[in-house]
């Protein structure tokens, strides 16, 4: 049966001091984005970016979570540290797959090579329900920055994922974070894990992604600042491996 541990932590501080080898990295980190200036991008909680009513949704209260209005600067660079500890942990051959908005790509595919990674290209989400802009393109994509460390070997079964992904974030009461990612997407991806392996997630959030992990086999270290987050991941992950 797969194993998981959550951390309640910084993740860059609590990074250094994990030893336990990972076949992949996989995580949602704060975008640090939301507009066009730098007042737009830093004078916003995470709750006023992305909800529009009051950070509530279906009763339950989508809590606020720290660290999304550094400036670009900044950014770069503490994204970049957490990366490179991320880069430690990862097996020769294992890869990041790091989520981003169009925003904050290139500032994300240059923190992910700063901390050693081979950048090998970029995959797209597309969101199934996404708001409609009069007289604009809609904004129905994000996007994913995926790299290894080193060469990768596919092995002799060797798996088949795509570079586009279709999903909504969840609705109703399966909604549980700000900026959730849909299940099944994340079933996807933990695939580019062979089974048994282990992901390491710094950004938990509502542990989305390690319940992905453990729905396919796969074991999960997931670290989250924010106390009310890692209690709902917690239960998720003990629900999804037993599952």
């Amino acid at each position: 049966m797969p194993t998981w541990q959550l951390h309640t932590a910084d993740a860059l501080t609590l990074l250094p001091t994990l030893t336990t080898p990972v076949d992949a990295v996989i995580c949602d980190p704060p975008y640090n984005s939301g507009g066009r200036t730098m007042t737009s991008r830093t004078s916003r909680s995470a709750r006023q970016k992305y909800m529009t009513s009051g950070g509530r949704h279906h009763g339950f209260d989508l809590g606020d979570f720290t660290g999304d209005n550094r400036d670009q600067r900044s950014y770069i660079a503490w994204l970049a540290l957490i990366l490179a500890e991320c880069h430690r942990l990862t097996r020769p051959g294992g890869a990041a797959l790091v989520f981003t908005d169009w925003r904050q790509l290139p500032a994300t595919t240059d923190a992910l090579q700063a901390a050693g990674y081979t950048w090998r290209g970029v995959a797209v989400w597309q969101k199934a329900v996404a708001r409609p802009q009069p007289g604009y393109l809609r904004q129905s994509c994000e996007f994913i920055a995926w790299g290894s460390r080193g060469a990768m070997d596919p092995g002799n079964d060797p798996v088949y994922l795509p570079g586009h992904f279709t999903g909504s974030q969840p609705r109703g009461n399966n909604r549980r974070h700000l900026t959730q990612k849909p299940l099944d997407v994340m079933q996807q991806l933990v695939r580019i894990v062979p089974p048994g392996g282990t992901v390491l997630d710094p950004f938990a959030g509502s542990g989305t992604t390690g319940a992905a992990a453990l729905l396919e086999g796969r074991g999960f270290i997931g670290i989250e600042e924010s106390a009310q987050y890692a209690e709902i991941a917690r239960a998720r992950l003990s629900e999804a491996a037993v599952a």
